[in-house]
Order: structure tokens, then sequence, then C-alpha cells
């Protein structure tokens, strides 16, 4: 991932230091149990841990000539321990190691992640309880609905937020498995045993059954879960995209004191946090479809998966981190236009208002087709300039005979306040 959107944390998780130093702890953890099942003398481990080091720069140098990047690892290994090299990688194949390696930094970047989407959650969650009450119109294609509120709203996007907690706290447990089960896996050296307790070591788990790679639909569903997070963040970058623009101007992102919204029309504020979020989405989305393409290997392994994840997966972890810790920053320091959003209501002249109208005449026991016909002959008489919806339906000499003495209280547009507990009860706000 470009250095724009790579947090540090991420940065340092996925560096080449980082990958090679995970990969000696899952050598000095077979070193330890090999120790402890005496095929080591103890002072050798014991050596070997005090030795143990690498050098980036040698390791490329030495993958340059011998074109294997785990070789050139423990060729670099080797080059501290001395004697003791011939310990390394004893009854190992390339990926006993590497994919092991690997499920300790998506455990990792998941941990990470989690900590950003709990964060994501708790903002989301004092918006909700400072806009319970906040009126504006409901929506649906684009067109105005019935009334609504600003923490009703928010309520379903954290209702998400905590079914994406699941989702990665499952995913983090599909990928804290290792393996150490050999060639094709079939445990020609380590034994399933010794496999189990140099895991435990790493806070690991052995694969259920391995081939010569650990499966990898455990690592699409790890991803896959990434993508859904982005869903997540779009969907909330998205509506405040629609709420902020000149017609509605409803809800504002963030913007600074010196910032400009253009090089050439000195009165914008574009809403490009948002959209920019809503770009990276896309990009995360597009990384499911190669995790998937690797599930698919020729028998008990081939290499086509592996430069696919030297990219999808620091990408993808480094994104979803960015995009969270964006996502708090927009929703924390946004804009609100409480008074914008209840005029919207209040002057749509009733209009979101005629389901409430239908429904009262239905309990009327009107249900005839006349009576939708009658109303929404109202209604668009309405919105191309009219009276507003009452006025025209209290003088409906039928409708007034049905409901008359409760149009006041069924044109109450904020009668929906006196049910916005439910949503805060639902995701534990109440």
């Amino acid at each position: 991932m470009i250095p724009r959107y790579t947090p540090k944390i991420m940065a340092e998780l996925w560096s080449d230091r980082a990958k090679w130093e995970r990969a000696l702890k899952v050598e000095l953890a077979v070193i330890d149990i090999y120790a402890e099942d005496g095929v080591i003398p103890l002072e050798t481990a014991a050596e070997i841990h005090e030795l143990a080091d690498f050098d980036t720069a040698k390791i490329e140098e030495y993958e340059a000539v011998v074109r294997h990047d785990v070789i050139a690892f423990l060729q670099s290994v080797g080059d501290f321990v001395g004697d003791h090299k011939r310990w390394l990688h004893f009854g190992l194949t390339s990926y006993d190691v590497i994919d092991t390696a690997l499920s300790m930094a998506l455990v990792r970047a998941g941990a990470l992640i989690m900590v950003k989407l709990r964060n994501l959650r708790d903002t989301l969650a004092k918006q909700a309880v400072i806009h319970k009450d906040t009126l504006m119109p409901g929506r649906t294609h684009g067109v105005h609905a019935e009334p609504y509120t600003l923490g009703w709203k928010i309520c379903g996007w954290i209702a998400e937020t905590d079914r994406d907690i699941d989702r990665l706290d499952r995913a983090i447990e599909t990928v804290r498995v290792g393996k150490l089960s050999g060639s094709v896996g079939a445990y020609p050296s380590i034994t399933p045993d010794q496999e189990q307790r140099i895991l435990g070591i790493l806070d690991l788990m052995p694969d259920t059954v391995s081939t010569q790679v650990i499966s990898r639909d455990r690592h699409a569903e790890f991803l896959t879960t990434l993508a859904l997070i982005g869903g997540l963040i779009e969907r909330i970058a998205l509506e405040i995209r629609l709420l902020q623009h000149s017609e509605v101007e409803e809800i504002y992102e963030p913007f600074s004191k010196r910032q400009r919204g253009s090089s050439a029309m000195p009165h914008k504020k574009n809403p490009v946090a948002a959209e920019n979020l809503c770009g990276l989405a896309r990009l995360i989305r597009s990384h499911v479809g190669a995790a998937l393409e690797n599930l698919p290997l020729w028998h008990e392994r081939d290499i086509s998966h592996s430069s696919v994840e030297r990219v999808i997966f620091p990408d993808a972890t480094s994104l979803i981190y960015y995009m969270l810790e964006r996502a708090v920053w927009m929703v924390e320091n946004w804009t609100v236009n409480t008074e914008r959003m209840r005029r919207h209501v209040v002057d749509d002249r009733g209009l979101m208002m005629s389901g409430a109208l239908l429904t009262a005449l239905k309990h009327a026991g009107i249900e005839d087709e006349d009576v939708y016909k009658r109303i929404q002959k109202h209604a668009l008489a309405a919105r191309e300039g009219g009276a507003d919806l009452l006025e025209r339906v209290g003088n409906d000499t039928e409708i007034v005979a049905a409901v008359g003495d409760r149009l006041a209280e069924i044109f109450d547009e904020t009668a929906v306040l006196k049910r916005t507990d439910i949503p805060l009860k639902r995701v534990g706000l109440a």
C-alpha cells in the first residue's frame, strides 16, 4: 500500500523486519520443543536463543542468488548462530514457517483493527444519544418518505458495527492456526503432539487438516470480513455525502479553517473525506476476489497464491485501519444542521404523513383502491404547489367522515419521537 494510506503501526507490522521476526519466532519455538523432547541438547537450544538474529540486507543478497526467500532467511540466521545452524529448520518445510508466521500477522492485524472498530462503535453511540430526537426526513429512493430521526439512522449503523465486531472476532479465530505438518501435511518429521505444543508457544492452534499450506478458505473469510467492514464505512460515508448536497445541507463532514474545497471555486466545501472512504471500500472489495481465487491450489500446494498475498493482506489490513480512523474522525467532528433537518420535515406540506393517513383509513374500515387514489390525488396536487396535504384532505368529506376527529393526530410529524427508544434499546443504549 502507498504511504498515503498506510498507518505507521501497519507499516511496521508488515515490514520485512517484522516478517522475519515472526519467522524466527516459529523456528525458535520448534527448537524449544525439540529441546524439551531431547532432540536438541538444552544448552544448545539456549545458545541458539541467545545468538539468533538476521540481517534483512543479507537476506536480500542471499535471495538474489538462491531465489528462495526462506533459504535466504535461514542463511542469514545461520551467520549468527554459527555451528548451531544445522538445527535451524530441522524437520520443517518452508510453509511450516511462512504460513504459521502469516497467521501470527493476521491475528495481530485483526486485533489492531478490532480496537478501531470498537472506537467507531463508541463514537456512533455518542452521536445516536445526542441525536435521539433530531427530527429529519426519512428517504427512500432519494425521495422524502416518512419522518425519521438521525439517532434512528445512526442506530442502524451501530447494529451493523456490532455484527462486524462479531464477524471480525470469528475471522481472527479462524486464522489463529498454524501448521508444522511437513511437506504435504502428513507429519514426516514433527508429530501432531509436537505441532500443538509448538503452536501453543505462538498462541495458535493447529489447522484441522493441512496440506503443505493452511487451507486458504480461512484467509478468504478474514479478508471478506474486512470488506464487510469497508462496506459499513462506505454506508456511513455515502450517507454523509448525500446529506451534504447543496439542496439538502443537513450534515457536513469536518472542514478545517485553512482547508480549500476547490482550486477554482472558493465557495466549495466538498465531502472529500467521505468520497475517499467510498473509493477505498471499492479497493478492499477487489481484494476479496483475489482471496477467493487463492482457494483452489494444485494438489497439496502450488505457489500461485503467494504473490497475491504479499499484496492483498498488507493492503487490506492497512486500508481498513486507515478507513476506521478516518471514519471515527469524520463522525466525531461532523456538523449536523438540526434546524435544516426539522424544516425539511415541516416544509414538506404534510406529504410525509400520507402513509399514516392511508393506514388510519384502513383502520376505519375503508380499504378499497379508490382510497389510495384519492389520497394520492391530494398528495400530488399538494406537491405541485397547492395547499398542504392536511388542508386538502380536510376538505374531503369522505375522509373527514371516516377519521375527521383524528386528523391532527394523524398529521403529527413529531409522532416518531415517541418511538425513538426502540432503536436505542436494541443496540443497548437506552
